[in-house]
C-alpha cells in the first residue's frame, strides 16, 4: 500500500481510511453487514476483486477480523479499532449532508441501493404481521424496476424476484422521489399530493407505512451552508 511518507496521524490514518471504497466498506460494516454478499448489496458498484483486496487491507490494519463459521461461512467483523471509526463516518456523512449540493445527480440514483438501505432501517417492532411490499420504479431500467420487501416482526428481507404470495402494499415512484423521501428532503404526504409517489393497498397499511420507516440516519441533519451549528450526530450510520 502506497503511503504519504509523513508521520502526521492524519496522513497515517488517511493511508488506510481514505483509500477508494474503504469508507463505504466501513459504513456497511457499521450498519451490520458481515457477509461478502451483503457488502456488495450496499456497494453495488464495487467489483468482487477490489472488495476482497480492501477487506484484506482492513484486516491487516486491525480494523476488522475475518471469522470462519462451519454453519454460517465467512463473516467480517469490526474490531474495537474499527468500531472507533463510527464517529468519523458519522461526521463525514454530516459534513457531506451540510456542505455538498443536495441535488442528486442522475448517476447517483440507484434503486437497488435505495431499497437495500430502506430494508435495514425499518421499525420491525411496529410491523403487525408478515407483509409483502412491492416497490416499483417507473423510470428505472427494466431489470431494476421492481423489488419486494418481505417484512415480519423478526426481520426484513429484500427480494429481487417475486417471492410468492399476495402483495399487501404497492409503492410506485420514480427513483428520485423515493430517494428524496428517504433522505428527508420530501415527506410522504408531499410526494403523495404531487402524484410522484403512489401507495396502493388497504387504507390501514397505507397510513402505517411511513411510521414503519426510520428514513436515512442523515435525514434530520441540517443541509446547505446556512445550516446552524446545532448539528446532532445521528444515532446510527
Amino acid at each position: 500500500m502506497d503511503g504519504y511518507g509523513q508521520f502526521c496521524p492524519v496522513s497515517l490514518a488517511a493511508e488506510i481510511f481514505a483509500r477508494r471504497w474503504t469508507p463505504l466498506i466501513v459504513r456497511e460494516l457499521l450498519e451490520g453487514s458481515t457477509r461478502f454478499g451483503e457488502l456488495r448489496e450496499g456497494i453495488p458498484s464495487i467489483t468482487p476483486s477490489v472488495l476482497s483486496r480492501r477487506l484484506e487491507e482492513l484486516a491487516v490494519a486491525g480494523i476488522l477480523e475475518r471469522r470462519e463459521d462451519a454453519d454460517e461461512g465467512t463473516r467480517y467483523v469490526l474490531t474495537e479499532s474499527g468500531e472507533a471509526l463510527r464517529p468519523v463516518v458519522e461526521q463525514l456523512g454530516l459534513w457531506g449532508r451540510r456542505w455538498l449540493p443536495s441535488e442528486y445527480r442522475d448517476q447517483d440514483l440507484d434503486p437497488r441501493l435505495l431499497v437495500w438501505d430502506i430494508h435495514r432501517n425499518i421499525r420491525l417492532e411496529a410491523v403487525p404481521r408478515r407483509l409483502l411490499i412491492e416497490l416499483r420504479f417507473r423510470d428505472a431500467s427494466p431489470g431494476r424496476r421492481a423489488y419486494w420487501l418481505l417484512l415480519a416482526p423478526g426481520g426484513a428481507d429484500v427480494c429481487l424476484t417475486h417471492p410468492g404470495g399476495e402483495v399487501d402494499l404497492n409503492v410506485t415512484s420514480d427513483v428520485r422521489t423515493l430517494t428524496q423521501v428517504w433522505m428527508g428532503d420530501v415527506d410522504w404526504a408531499q410526494a403523495l399530493r404531487r402524484g410522484t409517489l403512489e401507495l396502493t393497498g388497504p387504507a390501514d397499511l397505507r397510513r402505517a407505512l411511513p411510521t414503519w420507516l426510520k428514513l436515512s440516519p442523515f435525514a434530520t441533519a441540517p443541509t446547505g451552508p446556512r445550516a446552524t451549528d446545532s448539528d446532532s450526530v445521528p444515532n446510527q450510520v
